[in-house]
């Protein structure tokens, strides 16, 4: 009999309730739709449901597409959107700010919206951080993901805004840790608070969801398959869940397929792809519905999430909110989310020649994963919903809304 492994261990910190206050009036800034983002228009969509509930008056503030319509060639509709971005929306901005109420707070939903800030800074406002990736990426501190000259201005532009805020709310330790080291003053107020799921996951039968994803994708996973949920970002290391995939394949009697659910995938994925032995039992699935991807998690033998980076790691938290064993990378914040429930994997390393060696130590933990025993098994899906529950969202949205209240009631 196979040994089986147990998942990794952390710190948990307490939750703690909100309680009521006085009405608030609310401006988030978020990002503009025509930008296509998935998790920020969430997290913002978060925001505004949770404090409009509890009573409180939210209005969005978001630049609209007046350039990047306009009928011209492709290329240029990255220039185009910062025209609309830091151009005209700053105008609009100031014109709204003549007839907005008094005690009004500003809500940067993004630590990306930098630049906006400097127009509210002698007002009351804070600033949602969620990751520092592309900061770190300009300043080379990330040798994955290089970046162009242009794009080392357009992260000191955002930055530099940043640093005007005084007040900030970090999702993760991890996040709150790198803003102190990059910031160049002592904050005045800099809080963290665990993000919510922003959506509702529960576990549902994996053989119920198994058949429904079948019939979604024409496949027959009543098996059960291996899933990974993500885009080509270079952080979400969609080569190594392959070469994880292939790794435990090449010593593994079983012929479990892997599902990549998220965008169509990129060359560098698609060569991967290309050059696996078992690329007959790979698939990709993309534009999924939300419910499609929430059936996924539930019917999924093992998630792999083995991220080089996040800000976050929402995914991490959803599969196992959905009943799903995970496992991660041993880095924060995915230790930081996964907490004691999660199998931790190192990190695929940067040289290339490692690699190979990396593939056959994490394949041996997802054999070990896949071939637990129902009774141990069992033991992981409950360690793993437990753990989803620091995770609540009207827990998150209650901090966050003593937190907003104090700012806006501090003396200027």
């Amino acid at each position: 009999m196979k040994e089986e492994i147990q998942p990794g261990t952390s710190h948990r910190p307490p939750s703690t309730s909100g309680v009521s206050v006085k009405t608030m009036n609310i401006v988030l800034f978020t990002h503009p739709d025509f930008l296509g983002h998935v998790s920020m228009p969430r997290f913002a969509d978060m925001l505004v449901q949770g404090m409009t509930k509890r009573g409180h008056r939210v209005t969005v503030w978001s630049p609209k597409p007046r350039f990047f319509n306009l009928q011209l060639p492709q290329v240029s509709k990255k220039w185009l959107g910062y025209i609309d971005q830091y151009i005209v929306f700053p105008f609009e901005v100031r014109n709204r700010l003549r007839s907005c109420p008094d005690h009004t707070l500003f809500v940067f939903t993004d630590n990306a919206l930098g630049p906006w800030v400097p127009l509210v800074s002698s007002l009351p406002h804070v600033m949602h951080c969620h990751d520092f990736m592309a900061q770190e990426s300009a300043l080379g501190l990330i040798p994955e993901n290089p970046t162009s000259w242009t794009g080392r201005l357009y992260q000191k532009l955002i930055f530099r805004g940043c640093c005007k805020s005084k007040n900030f709310i970090s999702g993760s330790q991890n996040t709150k840790n790198i803003l102190h080291r990059l910031l160049t003053t002592e904050p005045t107020r800099s809080e963290l608070v665990l993000n919510g799921l922003n959506q509702s996951f529960e576990p549902i039968d994996p053989n119920h969801a198994r058949a429904l994803v079948g019939a979604e994708t024409g496949l027959d996973l009543m098996s059960g398959y291996l899933l990974h949920v993500g885009g080509n970002q270079w952080y979400k290391n969609r080569v190594g869940v392959i070469e994880m995939y292939d790794a435990w394949r090449s010593s593994s009697t079983l012929n479990l397929p892997l599902l990549l659910v998220g965008l169509p995938p990129s060359h560098e994925v698609l060569n991967a792809y290309a050059n696996s032995p078992y690329k007959e039992n790979i698939y990709f699935f993309t534009n999924a519905r939300d419910n499609i991807v929430h059936l996924a998690y539930s019917g999924a033998t093992v998630f792999l999430f083995p991220s080089k980076s996040e800000g976050f790691g929402w995914p991490v938290a959803e599969a196992m909110a959905s009943g799903c064993p995970v496992i991660t990378t041993n880095e924060a914040p995915m230790t930081e989310v996964a907490g004691n429930a999660g199998f931790l994997v190192p990190r695929r390393p940067y040289d290339a020649s490692k690699t190979a060696a990396w593939a056959l130590e994490v394949g041996k933990v997802l054999g070990s994963v896949v071939d637990l025993s129902p009774a141990a098994r069992q033991k992981v899906i409950e360690k793993g919903l437990e753990n989803a529950k620091r995770f609540d969202t009207g827990n998150a949205i209650n901090k966050i809304e003593m937190i907003y209240h104090d700012i806006l009631s501090s003396p200027r």
